[in-house]
């Protein structure tokens, strides 16, 4: 089985639904960004590492964990606290990681957070989940198990990638999907495979959590 870590930042709080099951399947490992050991707190969740600068958590919080979690202080303002718990977790030759309460009521955090995915994609495979929506990186050839009429977005990132698909209602062909001039947004899945050939570059990938759950597509 693979060793697979849950981070939990400092903005809104995932789904509690979401959040059993992932600990269920897998994601035995919490390891929280700093304020995120507040959200950890009001779920009733003991995070096995609470890493950052401390900032954001409250005292009666880190008092809490204090005996329950091992605490990691870092002070580097190179890294943001999400970057700390992602080296963390490579560290701990994790093979996977979701981030959660990664975006929220700061856009630029949100941005910030979106951007880590692609900064540390070649490292760790690693997805964002903001409520139903789970995001991640794709390069090369990859096939996507999914279910009928299942809304799939894709967005390039660099004017060179080219993108071509079969199983979208859409389809892609060799298209240029640059960040900020064109996208394939709310595609849909016309078959229970998606196979996205991808050409110097990378991608972004959003697709419906919910549904995935639902048909036992997230493994």
């Amino acid at each position: 089985m693979k060793k697979r870590c849950l981070i939990l930042g400092n903005g809104d709080s995932p789904l509690r639904g979401n959040l059993n099951y992932l600990l269920k399947n897998g994601f035995s490992t919490l390891i929280c960004a700093d304020g995120g050991a507040n959200i950890a707190y009001e779920l009733g969740l003991t995070p096995n590492y609470i890493v950052g600068d401390f900032d954001s958590v409250s005292t009666k919080v880190m008092e809490h964990f204090r005996k329950k979690s091992k605490i990691i202080h870092l002070s580097r303002q190179n890294d943001t606290d999400i970057e700390k718990c992602i080296k963390l977790a490579i560290k701990l030759k994790h093979e996977e990681a979701l981030l959660l309460g990664a975006t929220g009521n700061r856009i630029d955090h949100s941005f910030c957070n979106i951007g880590i995915l692609i900064k540390y994609h070649d490292k760790i495979n690693i997805k964002l989940l903001h409520h139903n929506s789970i995001m991640e990186t794709a390069q090369n050839n990859i096939i996507l198990d999914t279910v009928s009429n299942e809304i799939i977005s894709i967005y390039g990132i660099l004017p060179r990638t080219k993108i071509s698909s079969t199983g979208l209602k859409y389809p892609l062909l060799k298209s240029n999907l640059p960040f900020g001039e064109k996208e394939s947004t709310s595609n849909v899945a016309v078959s229970n495979k998606v196979e996205l050939r991808i050409e110097n570059g990378s991608v972004l990938v959003v697709r419906d959590f919910k549904k995935m759950r639902k048909y036992g597509l997230f493994k």
